[in-house]
């Protein structure tokens, strides 16, 4: 039989095969445990951090946005804190997407994948005080074209890495259409 073939692999110091197992799966549990902790606390800094961003963003920009505010009756036009509660998503849905990249070693097997996301990421901050507070609405356009292609390449790059980081892009690619009709709605009404 094959089963009379293995061996079972023990610590020299105790000959007892009960005790060697019941010392692996000890060590196993700690283990398991210790990463876990690790895992959640990088899962809470790689989200927090970019959630944070956005949010500092949207409390010292936000309130500029007069342009959007100054025509209500224009439709497809949200309110602003439609646009600012959808931009913390996004951020949190893209964050979350990177860390699973990054928890699977992609940032390593793809060193693209890391720039697309900061890009991504930079272009998301900006577009609110560019095109809600300064009013520059072709600007935020060539900004939301950046933000689609650098979206587009994560979805690539994450796509190879992790499927589920892949899908979670393509929620924010919804979040960027909406950005792209505001800002033609903001441009055609200059």
């Amino acid at each position: 039989m094959a089963s009379q073939d293995l061996k079972q692999r023990t610590k020299p110091d105790d000959p007892s095969p009960a005790a060697a197992t019941t010392g692996k799966v000890k060590l196993r549990r700690a283990d398991r445990r210790a990463m876990a902790k690790r895992g959640l606390r990088s899962l809470a800094l790689a989200v927090s951090l970019p959630l944070s961003l956005t949010l500092l963003d949207i409390y010292f920009f936000g309130s500029l946005g007069s342009a959007a505010a100054e025509h209500p009756e224009r439709p497809f036009v949200p309110p602003l804190w439609i646009l600012h509660t959808l931009c913390a998503v996004s951020s949190l849905l893209m964050a979350l997407s990177a860390w699973l990249v990054w928890a699977e070693g992609g940032f390593h097997r793809r060193p693209a994948a890391l720039p697309l996301y900061l890009a991504q990421l930079g272009l998301a901050l900006a577009w609110d005080p560019v095109v809600l507070g300064l009013g520059a609405g072709r600007v935020g356009l060539a900004m939301v074209a950046g933000m689609v292609a650098a979206m587009a390449g994560c979805y690539k790059t994450f796509g190879e890495v992790s499927p589920i980081a892949r899908d979670l892009v393509k929620i924010c690619f919804a979040w960027a259409a909406l950005l792209s009709v505001v800002n033609l709605k903001l441009l055609a009404s200059m």
